[in-house]
């Protein structure tokens, strides 16, 4: 990994080019920074108020970081130049490389650049606020900050729209990626977090370059007592390759992608809102905060709203002890109803106290609490009445040690000032219901399995189809359940095999990715004679249909090419799609991991005995998972396998329809 230390914490800067040159000079004198900058010009002798430079063999010293404001083909010589007088890297501004077909240009710059780093080409640039450093054209919403959390983004507007936040989010710093031709997103994401004043990390993610890089920064930042948390765009650019199954159609999209995030122990929110406030999270109270949450509001509106609010954010009020709840009950009196979430009333405002007592006591029983209070807008009210419920609020963090969260209801209802003061003494404010609550869900994010790396990615490659048969004959190997069948090219030779079988049978077409589409499958057969010949089969199964099924499940592996591979499971048969009811996971996974993934399933309680229902053999399912695994592992050549259905019984699971894609030869 190249060294960027001094990139990122320079003591000197050099400036290329004229008007982008002059804006990063304004930026780094606005935020006081206080070593040399050097501007580097042929034909002027000034440049942004400071003494220019004809070349760079006339600087008094290698510049520690250098902002390449020039165009791409001059880029290219100043990066070998600045690499040969020992240059401490390089941001490269100009555009026009691999992104407008340019690649050759491209791989001459990462040559001319040698070991020296290089940010770029096509980025905008870096900004540290700790040191007030700025190689940064540009306006910004910053300020300068003694620690802080970095955001790092593949998109520069993006990036710049986050500085803007009037959310008392400290930043200290904020990077941007651009093409990527040699300083790689695990790289810059590493180098921010090895800073002992960084906090926590943020990131706006377009595409993953190298996935096993990224699962040991994030990891290692975790152990660090970091926490990381990003927006993932573009989910369907690098994640799904178009293959004929269920499975494609299930686990594409966001949902790999999702799946490395958690396996990393990654937080991944959908909105810049929720980004900001769970950065705010992490800023304070670090990664990881519990899971059992509390709210408080003075209002029954507010309280259902919360309610109302939490459930699709993936957060739950679980009820409040009894021992709390009497302890609450002698506090507030008979009129309140003592729930969570709780609706406090009025009686105690303005009672310091008693408002602390009160919220002591809830946020004892809970690992954090949300305390509902919109402070009056200061430029119009008078905000002293809310001072007291402040004031309690950080009083009962302090008391129990919880974190306690102050919580508007609207994200205007906090004013600045009031948010930055709140953070310095460690009270983390939250401003808006609709970011919070996907924020605190996000900050509960476990970490990774220790030591976790996904699989190393294969590129894509021509495939095709084993028949059902031969898919089946795979799994047999490997120790998967399949029912008892017989196969012939043709339903007259078909015919007669099939008399050792006992039972119900099902015929099916062989050659079929989908068999149920083309109609290809004949259920609870009690004989083969007189059955028609199936239109574009290319073979025959006839087997014994699978009985004392409790639940049908889809089970299904796939080579992904930026995550390696992806396990998806959930509830199956042919409407798989309807029921949507799946999670997908990043592979490797242990059994345990597959358990808890069952349990996620909307129908659990359908595996689980729900109203006196047998109860499905879920070890059997894990057994099978496990099984294909190790398939996968074996024999690269595997794409994508697929079980859909596996009929679970009370004891055993067995595969009723498999589907294998190898890699072509």
């Amino acid at each position: 990994m190249p060294d960027l230390s001094r990139l990122l914490r320079p003591q000197s800067i050099a400036v290329l080019g004229a008007g982008w040159a002059e804006n990063v000079i304004e930026q780094c004198q606005k935020m006081g920074f206080t070593g040399p900058i050097w501007p580097v010009h042929p034909k002027r002798d000034v440049v942004g108020g400071l003494p220019a430079f004809a070349s760079l063999a006339d600087l008094p010293a290698p510049p520690d970081a250098t902002f390449v404001g020039v165009n791409r083909f001059a880029t290219v010589k100043v990066v070998r130049d600045l690499a040969g007088i020992g240059a401490g890297g390089a941001i490269c501004f100009a555009s026009g490389w691999q992104e407008a077909g340019e690649a050759d240009l491209q791989a001459q710059l990462v040559a001319a650049a040698g070991d020296m780093p290089v940010l770029g080409p096509n980025c905008y640039g870096v900004i540290n606020y700790l040191d007030g450093a700025l190689l940064w054209p540009d306006q910004h919403g910053g300020r300068r900050v003694e620690r802080g959390v970095a955001l790092l983004s593949q998109s520069s507007n993006i990036v710049i729209n986050l500085t803007m936040q009037a959310r008392g989010l400290p930043v200290a710093y904020v990077a941007c990626l651009g093409n990527a031709a040699q300083v790689g997103l695990a790289d810059l994401a590493a180098a921010l977090l090895a800073d002992d004043r960084v906090t926590a990390l943020g990131m706006y993610i377009e595409g993953i370059d190298d996935a096993p890089a990224f699962a040991a920064v994030a990891q290692a930042a975790r152990a660090a007592g970091k926490g990381v948390v990003c927006v993932k765009s573009g989910k369907t650019e690098l994640s799904r390759v178009a293959a004929a199954s269920h499975t494609a159609s299930l686990a594409g999209g966001g949902a790999a992608s999702s799946a490395f995030l958690a396996a990393c122990g990654v937080a991944e929110v959908a909105t810049l809102d929720a980004l900001i406030e769970t950065l705010k999270i992490f800023h304070v109270h670090g990664p990881a905060i519990g899971t059992r949450v509390c709210s408080l509001s003075c209002s029954g509106g507010e309280a259902g709203l919360v309610a109302d609010m939490a459930a699709p954010a993936g957060l739950g009020f679980d009820p409040v002890p009894e021992a709390t709840k009497a302890r609450l009950s002698d506090l507030l009196g008979p009129i309140v109803t003592i729930a969570n979430p709780l609706d406090y009333h009025t009686f105690i405002w303005g009672d310091g106290p008693r408002t602390t007592d009160v919220f002591s006591t809830m946020l004892s029983a809970f690992d954090a609490g949300i305390f509902i209070i919109d402070p009056p807008r200061p430029d119009r009210c008078d905000p002293a009445s809310f001072q007291p419920a402040l004031a309690a609020i950080e009083a009962a963090q302090a008391a129990t040690g919880k974190p306690a969260f102050p919580v508007a209801s609207l994200p205007e209802n906090f004013d600045e000032d009031l948010a930055v003061a709140m953070m310095t003494r460690g009270l983390c404010p939250l401003m808006g219901l609709a970011a919070a609550l996907p924020a605190l869900r996000a900050a509960q994010t476990p970490p990774g399995r220790v030591g976790w790396r996904p699989w190393a990615a294969l590129p894509p490659r021509q495939t095709h189809l084993l028949d059902e048969a031969a898919a089946k004959a795979r799994l047999a190997l490997a120790g998967v359940a399949v029912p008892r069948g017989v196969t012939a090219p043709c339903l007259a030779e078909l015919v007669p095999l099939a008399l050792g079988l006992t039972g119900k049978l099902a015929l099916k077409g062989l050659g079929f990715a989908h068999k149920s589409e083309v109609g290809a499958v004949r259920l609870s057969l009690t004989s083969l004679q007189g059955q028609d010949e199936m239109a574009g089969a290319q073979g025959y199964l006839a087997e014994e249909m699978v009985t004392g099924t409790v639940a049908e499940l889809l089970l299904g592996l796939r080579r992904d090419p930026v995550y390696g591979a992806t396990l998806t499971l959930g509830f199956g048969g042919v409407e798989a799609e309807l029921l949507a009811d799946t999670v997908t996971l990043a592979l490797p996974v242990v059994a345990e991991e597959v358990s808890a993934a069952l349990r996620r399933l909307r129908l659990w309680p359908l595996l689980d005995g729900y109203r006196g229902r047998v109860r499905a053999d879920t070890g059997a399912v894990v057994q099978a998972v496990m099984a294909l695994q190790a398939m996968m592992v074996a024999d690269d050549r595997l794409e994508e396998i697929e079980i859909n259905p596996l009929m679970v019984r009370a004891q055993g699971a067995v595969a009723a329809d498999a589907v294998i894609w190898e890699a072509t030869e």
